[in-house]
């Protein structure tokens, strides 16, 4: 049963669409954008609607002022890309094709001559949409709690970590709609900006910060789009383990900005098995790890307070040096593993790696001739394989190294 408190919120929000100004917690928040009222969030729907109404109330109340086009929100339409790998076409008003997303957008004005973003998606896919993983027979709400409830309400929990303090520069924060659907919000954020871009310093992306695990590891993209970025987060880390990544183009709303020359960092926590399935609830959050990464934001912003705008630097790309391959093990890569090798978070029923034996918490370290370092050298082993083949894979299992007999 619900908390009587939640029950309260709930009611009061969908009655009226206002959230008193109290000091809501991040579980609070997290457990009103992740309920079953709100139906998953979908772009375009009224649920998504109610969403934004409610993220705009808590702009509100924290005070930030609106920064939208009207009032915090930003409305965008656009025509459903039947090819899903295709360019979305923005259209100019709402038609009867179209669907209509609503980015909201506050400002905390320090009168400062620069700007830092802070953004997270609050989208999310509905009853399933295109992305689910969900493989039931009927339809269930998506609740998103991880993906990205998680994202908004540690944004909203800075937020109030930020008035009267760091004032050296002003504070852009915004709720992305669209991203399920392929970036679509913070796409049409940076063309058509309500602010001006030239005066923004780096962007913030909090995607999936809700599954803090007990090895206190985090994922950090984008480390690479300054120079400056890898000292600040490893002197500020504190008890967290950081898997760093140096790309500014990741599957998240920071690659928008990143392409626009903008230094990104993009926190995440890693996938899990209720990734895009009705399963993402607001009970399997760690919110001390969410405070603890809240924390972590708030001092990387202290310790840049003072340092003036910074360098933006160019990224590979890491996703166009793997080759395309026609196999696959059949296991969920751990994102947060910074080792040697890859290592192996779940493993899927039926497939060459189950067959094989692997195990959860394996760590695949050779495939065939080929050493595995790292997740890209395990990708590009994986491209060299083709259906039918057998090799051997060797995996360390808690400090015994094993080889295992695969076929693709």
């Amino acid at each position: 049963m619900k908390p009587m408190y939640l029950l309260f919120l709930i009611a009061l929000f969908i009655s009226c669409k206002k959230v008193q100004p109290v000091d809501v917690s991040m579980k609070e928040d997290v457990l009103i954008l992740a309920s079953d009222s709100l139906q998953g969030r979908q772009t375009g729907t009224t649920y998504e609607v109610m969403a934004a109404d409610y993220i705009a109330d808590r702009f509100k109340n924290l005070g930030l002022v609106p920064k939208g086009t009207n009032g915090y929100f930003q409305e965008f339409s656009f025509k459903d890309k039947s090819d899903p790998h295709g360019n979305v076409d923005y259209v100019s008003k709402s038609e009867d094709s179209t669907i209509t997303g609503t980015n909201v957008v506050g400002y905390l004005d320090n009168h400062a001559e620069n700007i830092i973003v802070v953004g997270a998606h609050y989208d999310h896919l509905g009853m399933g949409i295109e992305g689910t993983l969900y493989r039931g027979e009927n339809p269930e709400i998506h609740n998103g709690a991880d993906d990205n409830a998680s994202g908004v309400a540690a944004m909203l929990h800075l937020i109030k970590s930020l008035k009267g303090v760091n004032t050296n520069n002003n504070y852009l924060f915004i709720a992305f709609s669209g991203e399920e659907m392929g970036l679509l919000g913070s796409n049409y954020y940076v063309k058509n900006p309500t602010i001006d871009l030239k005066k923004v310093d780096y962007m913030l992306n909090m995607d999936m910060v809700g599954r803090l695990n007990n090895e206190n590891a985090i994922a950090v993209h984008g480390v690479g789009t300054s120079p400056i970025f890898k000292q600040v987060l490893f002197a500020n880390k504190g008890e967290l383990h950081i898997a760093e990544h140096e790309s500014g183009v990741g599957p998240s709303d920071h690659t928008s900005f990143y392409l626009m020359d903008i230094p990104v960092l993009h926190f995440f926590t890693g996938q899990h098995e209720d990734y895009h399935k009705p399963s993402d609830d607001a009970d399997k959050l760690n919110y001390d790890g969410m405070d603890t990464i809240t924390q972590f934001i708030l001092s990387i912003i202290t310790e840049l307070n003072d340092d003036g705008k910074i360098a933006f630097r160019k990224t590979k790309n890491e996703s166009q040096e793997v080759p395309a391959f026609k196999v696959t093990l059949g296991v969920v890569p751990d994102y947060l593993f910074d080792g040697k090798g890859m290592r192996i978070d779940g493993v899927s029923e039926d497939k060459p790696a189950q067959k094989a034996g692997m195990q959860k918490g394996d760590i695949v370290i050779k495939m065939g001739d080929n050493d595995i370092e790292d997740m890209m050298s395990y990708m590009k082993s994986l491209g060299k394989f083709e259906k039918g083949s057998i090799t051997k894979v060797t995996i360390d299992r808690k400090g015994e190294i094993l080889v295992l007999d695969v076929t693709f």
